[in-house]
């Protein structure tokens, strides 16, 4: 089965314009190729808000997605290793953006940390 709702995630934090050139970008296109994508750049950045904070709004919208598309560089943010640890550990699968774009969709990223045990 391949995922249409995807969960775009990749870093934000210290970069310029918060990376949202690239998660527009990454949204455009693969919204070109029918995929419907909650991009968390979509909201112009909240002074009031801190990092926790978008935290929890890209947790919520992930968890309404089938899928992770990654942006590169993911793996050196905190929130982004956060995200896929969580669609990881909930059986979704987190692939590049760039598997999508290619009908690669087999490719997988190994997992970020070992899987929780459950209760």
């Amino acid at each position: 089965m391949v995922e249409k709702y995807l969960y775009l995630c990749g870093p934000m934090t210290n970069l310029p314009e918060y990376n949202y050139p690239a998660f527009g970008d990454a949204a455009e296109k693969l919204t070109k190729q029918g995929y419907y994508v909650l991009n968390p750049a979509r909201f112009s950045p909240d002074p009031s808000y801190r990092w926790a904070d978008y935290l929890r709004r890209g947790l919520a919208d992930l968890l309404t997605t089938e899928a992770v598309a990654l942006l590169p560089g993911w793996e050196n943010s905190t929130g982004a290793r956060l995200e896929v640890y969580v669609a990881q550990s909930l059986g979704m699968p987190c692939r590049p953006v760039s598997a999508y774009l290619n009908d690669h969709v087999n490719i997988e990223v190994t997992r970020v940390m070992p899987p929780v045990d459950s209760p």
